[in-house]
């Protein structure tokens, strides 16, 4: 073979690479699609990832299947995404915990600001502020008062190490300059189950914790978020009640493998954002508690950028580490 004719061999080869990379994207997906959730059966996350992954099947006519894969703080499922190959089949759902985990852990197998390419976020929701009635705060800013006037005093319980729901509460104690301490429960339910018997005086819950509020047995101080909530009510926000600059939000959002080409990431997006504008998709989630929301990958990346950067800097404040 001539040098000639072996350089139009090698550029044909190329051109046919390329061309099947383009055929492979267009037709995507053309088999099941995997979502990772790196918890057992049950909790937001999950849920998340079963609307989101009956949404996608009936959209793009192939199976989308959920794979629960928990422990270690949702690391090892994690980790399953960040080795898996990188072409649109092997989705993550995840949480803060995502973010969180990057600092809380030290021996994780990955990096995970790298190893994952973010595709979208897509839904949130605030938590809320909860008070045991014996706690005499009507307000962020006599909560604030009263932490100060009595250091170390209050208590707040969460959902375990590294939580949201215990970050929220090293998060105020920083913006706040208290410091009231964490108790760690396994779970939110036995978290609430101490806040209403009064072994610890406040916590940072979910929506769930609202039916407590309702029935008088907790008080629903202020939400996490930036602005007010409609599921929430008249909840006023911890931003406007005392602690301006205060946001914090569970959110829930689907990542990829890193290398995964780009236009599979863009497909996977626009699919994703399509099948949640339904009015059918946005009543669904809010049944449960979230507010649908659409974002193109690059804003999911940077917005995953700075959650790594505050939850890395509050971590280090609370000095929360886990093996």
């Amino acid at each position: 073979m001539t040098i000639r004719n072996t350089g139009k061999t090698i550029l044909w080869i190329i051109a046919s690479l390329l061309c099947a990379a383009h055929v492979s994207a267009q037709d995507f997906p053309n088999r099941p699609v995997k979502i990772v959730v790196g918890y057992p059966p049950g909790g937001a996350v999950d849920a998340n990832a079963r609307i989101l992954g009956q949404l996608l099947s009936e959209h793009w006519k192939q199976p989308v299947v959920i794979e629960n894969r928990g422990g270690a703080g949702s690391t090892i499922g994690t980790g399953t995404v960040a080795r898996a190959p990188a072409d649109g089949y092997t989705l993550l759902l995840a949480s803060p915990a995502h973010a969180i985990n990057a600092t809380l852990y030290k021996n994780l197998t990955f990096d995970t600001a790298t190893a994952f390419a973010p595709v979208a976020k897509i839904s949130l929701a605030p938590l809320v502020l909860l008070l045991h009635p014996s706690v005499q705060a009507q307000s962020v800013t006599q909560l604030i008062a009263l932490a100060k006037a009595q250091p170390g005093k209050l208590n707040y319980g969460s959902s375990g190490v590294g939580t949201s729901v215990h970050l929220a509460g090293a998060l105020f104690n920083m913006m706040a300059g208290t410091s009231m301490q964490h108790i760690p429960y396994q779970g939110g339910g036995p978290a609430i189950t101490a806040l209403l018997a009064g072994d610890t005086q406040l916590m940072f819950a979910g929506i769930e914790g609202l039916a407590h509020a309702k029935t008088g047995k907790l008080r629903a101080l202020a939400i996490t978020s930036a602005q007010r909530a409609e599921l929430f009510g008249d909840i006023p926000t911890i931003a406007e009640s005392g602690l301006p600059g205060f946001d914090v939000e569970s959110w829930y959002g689907l990542y990829a493998p890193a290398a995964t080409p780009q236009n599979v990431v863009a497909q996977i997006n626009q699919a994703t954002n399509q099948v949640l504008k339904t009015a059918a998709a946005i009543e669904r989630f809010r049944k449960l508690g979230f507010e649908v929301f659409q974002s193109t990958p690059e804003q999911f990346s940077a917005f995953n950028q700075s959650e790594l950067k505050r939850w890395g800097e509050v971590i280090q404040s609370a000095k929360a580490t886990l093996n």
